[in-house]
């Protein structure tokens, strides 16, 4: 596999708190919405950027008594990236599922 986040798949992603990482997930699939139907590369590589941290959560060990709700957040994503034919997902709403994780991850950091 050759990856995007090259640091994160290095075992950084695994220091980070569920929140941060659907907060970094989130980050991206808000990327993809914005640049669906705009443009193609963009929105490509945000896809592969959030599917990428999506399965990097779904390896990390703390996280096993959780992967029905992580493999959920990649079906409904992929739904969205592909019109959302199965389930009517729509990215921009998608999106705000991640916001509280976002204000989460955000309410720790020390400026």
């Amino acid at each position: 596999m050759s990856y995007l986040h090259k640091n994160l798949a290095q075992g950084r992603w695994h220091q980070f708190s569920l929140a941060e990482q659907l907060a970094n997930i989130g980050s991206e699939v808000g990327r993809a919405a914005k640049w669906q139907g705009k443009d193609e590369q963009n929105f490509n590589g945000a896809v592969a950027r959030a599917l990428e941290l999506i399965d990097l959560t779904v390896e990390d060990p703390r996280w096993q008594n959780r992967l029905f709700e992580i493999g959920r957040i990649r079906e409904v994503f992929c739904d969205g990236v592909l019109g959302g034919k199965e389930y009517g997902t729509d990215l921009k709403n998608l999106e705000n599922y991640f916001y509280p994780f976002m204000n989460l991850a955000a309410s720790k950091l020390v400026f």
